[in-house]
């Protein structure tokens, strides 16, 4: 294997991989030992007609397609790691030759990190951060508690109200939906346009006709942007019943005697995570005020990358709740390619923070020592509950590396949160 490094414009290159005739010939053999069994020819028994027969008879280019499929992903591997250039994306590949007895010639365009010229970090002005808890505060917390304490009771005497949970056998619009019950809470608008405004009033076993008009980007293209009518029954209503705010409330919830006194105990709490939110959002605030002050030109690549990584994320996360991202998509209406478009700003976001954190480290000789790994991973170790060597035997020396990375990343953060200045609010005479 040798390559070319071609520097492209706006933070891109090209590498021009070859793979010597010798190495494509064995992904030749590859490819063939791999599909004989597949290939019918009169007069062989299947798995005996030879390579050189099954040539002759398909041309010699079927076997080209699988060949490559084994030789590209080692030799763009070996470039990448040889050619210095710190690639932050999914290569492009193009085949530029491919031919029996020649050299593999393909091309991997990728991405290359960005440089970043920073502008004032340290001591940026952002708006004071507010760490005051109210009665509301306080109040909003009760009310959560209530929620996870309350009761679904069966509902027989009156129809469909707001709030309610109504058990609905959906109509033959959603695919796979036709005959399932489904439990649908009034007003969390889950389903498409007015649906959910519509069952209120419903009886139970009653018929009713929910007209909507699906999304012009709704998935199922046969669907987007036409009117079209669900014969739902509610077949149960379920009223939400919460618990009443008394001492004998705080008793079941908590491990106080009086009301007043988890009342007391949930403010002390919110202050202690209201102080830590705060931190948190002085840290953003201050590393989104270095991101302006900084400059630098990210790849398209790099944000599709990061796109597609956030995808991932998100799928395996619905995929932990029992929903398949086209699933999801059906619920919500839109198509992939719109959901992509929606993730860029957030993944454009995440990349400059990451950028000029990793600017600011090195600027500021940020050091990542063993004893700030041992206690990552203790922390990962306690996660997961599992013994800490048991995660170490995990960790080889790439996370290791990537641990140090994100220490340091981490610590720039709170550096820059530390030395942030907050600015008092405007007054309201100020702002006329």
């Amino acid at each position: 294997m040798s390559f070319t490094v071609e520097n492209l414009e706006k933070n891109m290159a090209k590498l021009t991989i070859t793979v010597s005739a010798d190495d494509f010939e064995k992904a030749l053999q590859e490819s063939y030992m791999k599909n004989k069994n597949k290939i019918s020819v009169p007069g062989f028994r299947k798995g005996k007609v030879p390579r050189a027969m099954i040539e002759k008879m398909y041309g010699a280019g079927i076997f080209y397609e699988d060949a490559a499929n084994y030789a590209i992903p080692s030799a763009y591997s070996d470039a990448a790691a040889e050619c210095g250039l710190d690639i932050v994306s999914q290569p492009e590949i193009d085949i530029t030759q491919v031919e029996k007895g020649k050299d593999f010639i393909f091309t991997a365009t990728v991405a290359v990190k960005p440089e970043v010229t920073l502008g004032k970090y340290l001591g940026v002005e952002i708006e004071k951060v507010d760490t005051k808890v109210t009665a509301d505060d306080v109040k909003a917390e009760l009310e959560k508690v209530r929620e996870q304490n309350s009761r679904l009771l069966d509902v027989t005497t009156r129809g469909v109200k707001d709030k309610d949970q109504a058990i609905i056998v959906d109509g033959e619009a959603f695919e796979g939906g036709k005959g399932t019950d489904y439990p649908l809470t009034i007003g969390s608008h889950s389903f498409i346009d007015t649906f959910e405004e519509q069952l209120i009033g419903a009886k139970i076993g009653k018929e009713v006709e929910v007209n909507v008009t699906f999304p012009e980007n709704y998935q199922a293209e046969n669907l987007a942007g036409k009117a079209a009518t669900f014969k739902v029954v509610v077949k149960a209503i379920k009223a939400k019943e919460l618990p009443k705010l008394d001492d004998e409330f705080a008793q079941e919830v908590s491990e106080f005697d009086t009301l007043a006194d988890y009342k007391a105990d949930i403010k002390k709490n919110l202050t202690e995570k209201k102080k830590e939110a705060a931190k948190s959002e002085r840290e953003r605030l201050a590393v989104a005020a270095a991101v302006e002050n900084a400059t630098m030109e990210i790849p398209d690549a790099m944000v599709k990358t990061q796109v597609n990584r956030m995808i991932e994320d998100f799928a395996q996360r619905l995929q932990s709740q029992g929903l398949s991202m086209e699933q999801y998509m059906q619920y919500v209406g839109g198509s992939p390619e719109q959901f992509m478009e929606t993730m860029k700003p957030e993944a454009t976001t995440r990349i400059k923070n990451s950028l000029v954190l990793e600017a600011v480290a090195e600027a500021e000789k940020i050091e990542v020592t063993e004893a700030d790994i041992d206690a990552e991973i203790e922390k990962m170790a306690s996660m997961y509950n599992m013994e800490v060597e048991k995660v170490k035997e995990f960790i080889g020396d790439t996370e290791k590396d990537q641990i140090k990375k994100d220490l340091a990343v981490q610590k720039a953060a709170e550096l820059l949160g530390s030395k942030a200045v907050e600015k008092a609010p405007k007054k309201a005479e100020d702002e006329e």
